[in-house]
């Protein structure tokens, strides 16, 4: 079967395409533009890759290789109902979906069990850590993985694995496709106001996730937000477990994943919380999660205000008073919704730079705001060591000061093509 990936370079359907590759599948694909996941998936033999998105590249592909499935990010008919590979898809009789129904094909075909890692917050890197544990113990696993990773690839297909570890997004409801034997539950928070008009529609998308689990983990405070009746076959851990600080790694954010992941997968491996946790004290980290990618400069994708507070007390708790913030919003959109939240998150670190948003799935009747627009929404506090800059020569250099004088610089920025994140590894050298 020949599967075709529109949006191919996208950190869910990337993976996907790697797995589907593994499992047995003719690939193929095109994303808009160029990414450094495009590149990675192209050193990992996915390369029937076009950058582009035309009736014609797509026509080229399927009269050397017939398509048979076309799977497409809930981003392309979002942006463009009628999306040229949709419409040829569509008048050559192609299926289409989006990546959910692939996901469980290949895990129902395969006979696998589901383990999937749901949340606001905290789900990357829970994911990875997940996976991080299976390899230790050398129990094959089946996964994906929204970033890269050291030690695998973002997704893998092992024929020996009984379980598929699944980053399973909120976004456009898409988890709720899924019936897991496990799910863990990292953290919830409001977001993606643009598919949850209100928060309890949010919440109850959570409700429903969790009541289709065979199992699933998760904190109090989540019960309680939830307004969530546990039943026996549902683990509630303490916030304030203090067991929770026996694990050594940096960042609260990252410990509590950490113990999380120990006590939800005790019953799936077979060993005590404590040894998976001591295991998880080596976790090596992933792509874009406070990754140091200069000597002092930090890559971190947080964007909500909880897992922009996360990296925040990440960052402190590396560098002290001494850390300097890059911010490039996700979404113009997002920018909106969280504009109240915004006005003090920065009020506690020694410099802020706002540079212009990464633009996607943009709802074009709302007003552009630009880094003046945000920085007047700030706080007095922020304000006074905030200023706006773009993604040039003058911003390096003062980034380079700053890491010169010794701070610790959190670049908070989308990731992808284009992105500060992008910016950053072309002008710096990589650790």
């Amino acid at each position: 079967m020949h599967i075709y990936f529109s949006g191919i370079g996208g950190t869910a359907m990337g993976p996907l395409a790697l797995i589907a590759k593994q499992a047995g599948y003719e690939v193929s694909g095109s994303d808009k533009q160029p990414s450094q996941y495009i590149d990675y998936l192209k050193a990992h033999d996915v390369e029937r890759i076009h950058v582009g998105q035309t009736a014609e590249q797509i026509a080229a592909v399927h009269k050397a290789i017939p398509i048979d499935w076309l799977v497409y990010t809930s981003a392309v008919p979002m942006e463009d109902p009628n999306h040229p590979e949709l419409v040829f898809a569509k008048e050559n009789s192609i299926k289409t979906s989006k990546r959910d129904e692939l996901t469980n094909k290949i895990i129902s075909d395969k006979g696998l069990k589901l383990i999937t890692i749901a949340g606001t917050h905290g789900k990357t890197t829970t994911t990875a850590m997940a996976v991080w544990l299976f390899k230790q113990l050398g129990v094959p696993i089946s996964y994906s993985v929204g970033a890269k990773v050291s030690f695998g690839d973002m997704g893998a297909y092992d024929p020996k694995s009984q379980y598929f570890i699944l980053e399973a997004d909120e976004f456009d409801r898409n988890f709720l496709s899924f019936h897991p034997y496990m799910s863990l539950i990292t953290g919830i928070d409001w977001d993606h106001p643009d598919i949850y008009p209100s928060r309890d529609e949010y919440y109850q998308a959570f409700r429903q996730f969790i009541d289709q689990s065979e199992h699933a983990a998760l904190w109090q405070s989540d019960v309680k937000r939830l307004d969530h009746k546990p039943t026996d076959h549902q683990m509630v851990l303490d916030d304030d477990d203090p067991r929770i600080n026996q694990i050594k790694l940096t960042g609260q954010v990252n410990r509590q994943n950490a113990w999380l992941t120990a006590n939800s997968l005790l019953p799936i491996l077979n060993e005590p919380a404590e040894k998976l946790a001591k295991l998880l004290n080596d976790f090596p980290g992933l792509s874009r999660r406070f990754e140091e990618i200069a000597p002092g400069l930090y890559s971190d994708y947080a964007h909500t205000p909880g897992k922009i507070r996360g990296a925040l007390q990440m960052a402190h708790e590396a560098g002290g008073n001494n850390v300097v913030v890059v911010y490039e919003g996700l979404h113009n959109l997002r920018q909106h919704f969280i504009k109240e939240e915004l006005k003090n998150l920065f009020d506690d670190v020694k410099h802020l730079y706002i540079v212009p948003s990464y633009l996607a799935r943009e709802d074009q009747n709302l007003k552009l705001l630009a880094p003046a627009d945000l920085l007047n929404m700030l706080s007095d506090k922020s304000r006074r060591h905030a200023e706006t800059t773009q993604l040039d020569n003058k911003l390096k250099q003062s980034i380079q000061k700053q890491l010169d004088d010794k701070n610790l610089v959190l670049c908070l920025t989308a990731g992808g093509g284009g992105s500060l994140d992008e910016w950053l590894r072309q002008q710096f050298q990589p650790k």
